[in-house]
């Protein structure tokens, strides 16, 4: 890899302004709302586009407004593009923040608030690193895209948008998960069940606002007063986990409070949803419906209670998150949230969740089915953006799988490339969100090497 003093003096040069740009993103909530005309995933959202928009007309990027679902960017010249996928719309804010979570407080070297490692952080940390290489002058052999979606964290319906009204490039890297780089991604499947519960104590259950975060809170109100049974029957002996009972017009209010995480890494919390299904099983309340699910996946998050665990050799085991529950009028409803191994079956998994849990009544819903992604090590793309992360951080690293779906899924030969660096916390989907500016100012130095090495003859 050849070095560019011209590069490397222009981004060392653009440090504060990175740390200004993600300031101002951060300090716009973009959380999905309602539909209005022209912002399909809400005002909130809108406004964090916009505000983009702004920021990369300022820059002279001409930026396109994909009609409220994206915008993209491009720089370079050629017939081939690779792509750069990022996204702005983040997950709700939760409890137990420390700071405002839309403050952009620094701090010990380090930037708080929701989207500043996903993704909102990285997605400054490629775009500085494509307004170096043109401001450098170095000359391109293909066009380098940026696209900066709206939904990643629902759906990625702004993609399903994207891809049908605009050309999609087949090649590029999203920088939305972990260095050095991943080449698999396994399936996503979220699996919504209902039931119908004949216990009239049972009054309403709450948990949850997304099924790829495990839920740090959990509630339920349970007629008569119950305070007494309910505290006895939470067993879990952890300083991170709670309960509190109250009474509310003679009715017990039970609030089970856990650790929330993103739901491929469901070991790194604590479901408070699970903890309250084992409350409430424990009391006898909620019949065979709110047993039959604690039985099932109360206890671990590798599916082994609900018959689908596993795991293959390119992309780990199976895990499962209970994301959402709730019971109102004598309707329970759970989602799952499920990542599959590459060698697994999205339908065969739903089909057998489905039988499992059907002799308490459940029935399970149409839901969205994302299939595994994966790009041989061997690849171009893949050895030469490894080539060129070992290089800068001289390690002889290599690619891994992921239980995460990134952007990288929609093109045709795509992989997750940074930004959280090896040994670094992941702080995406929880209270106290936070990125280490340095790193930003680190990747976007590796982004505008690894453009390099794809699209430029300057290796």
């Amino acid at each position: 890899m050849k070095k560019n003093d011209k590069l490397e003096a222009l981004l060392k040069s653009y440090q504060p302004e990175m740390t200004e740009t993600l300031a101002s993103w951060v300090k716009v909530p973009s959380v999905r709302g309602e539909a209005e005309e022209g912002a399909p995933f809400g005002r909130d959202v809108r406004n964090m586009l916009d505000r983009a928009l702004k920021d990369l007309t300022d820059m002279g990027f001409g930026p396109r407004d994909i009609d409220g679902y994206c915008l993209d960017a491009e720089i370079g010249e050629g017939s081939e593009t690779v792509a750069v996928l990022a996204h702005l719309d983040v997950v709700p804010v939760g409890d137990g923040w420390h700071d405002d979570p839309y403050g952009a407080v620094i701090r010990d070297g380090h930037m708080y608030g929701r989207g500043t490692s996903d993704d909102k952080g990285p997605a400054v940390a490629a775009l500085y690193a494509m307004k170096a290489i043109r401001d450098a002058g170095i000359p391109l052999t293909k066009k380098v895209r940026l696209i900066l979606g709206c939904d990643e964290e629902c759906g990625m319906e702004d993609l399903r948008y994207y891809e049908a009204h605009v050309d999609m490039p087949e090649v590029g890297f999203s920088p939305d998960a972990e260095f050095p780089l991943i080449n698999t991604e396994k399936g996503i499947t979220a699996m919504t069940l209902n039931a119908g519960v004949d216990d009239n104590r049972l009054l309403s259950i709450a948990s949850g606002e997304r099924c790829n975060i495990v839920p740090g809170k959990a509630s339920a109100l349970v007629a008569g007063d119950v305070r007494e049974a309910a505290v006895e029957a939470f067993d879990f002996d952890d300083e991170d986990c709670a309960i509190e009972v109250s009474l509310e017009d003679g009715n017990t209010c039970i609030m089970v409070t856990g650790v929330p995480a993103h739901a491929s890494l469901p070991d790194n919390g604590k479901n408070a949803a699970k903890m309250l299904l084992h409350v409430l099983k424990e009391m006898g309340i909620g019949g065979a419906p709110v047993a039959l699910l604690d039985e099932t996946a109360g206890s671990e998050n590798a599916g082994s209670g609900l018959g689908i665990a596993g795991a293959d050799e390119v992309s780990g085991p199976l895990t499962i998150n209970l994301g959402l529950l709730s019971c109102d009028h004598g309707k329970l409803s759970v989602t799952f949230d499920c990542r599959f191994p590459v060698m697994f079956n999205g339908k065969a998994i739903r089909a057998t969740v489905a039988k499992r849990l059907a002799p308490a009544g459940f029935v399970m819903e149409e839901g969205r089915l994302t299939e595994p992604h994966h790009v041989p090590e061997s690849s171009e793309l893949v050895a030469g953006l490894m080539k060129v992360y070992n290089t800068i951080m001289e390690t002889n690293a290599r690619p891994f799988a992921i239980g995460g779906g990134t952007y990288a899924k929609h093109l045709k030969e795509g992989v997750a490339f940074g930004m959280l660096f090896p040994g670094e916390p992941a702080t995406e989907h929880q209270a106290d969100e936070n990125i280490c500016l340095d790193n930003i100012y680190k990747a976007a130095r590796i982004y505008a090497y690894a453009i390099l090495e794809l699209c430029s003859n300057e290796k």
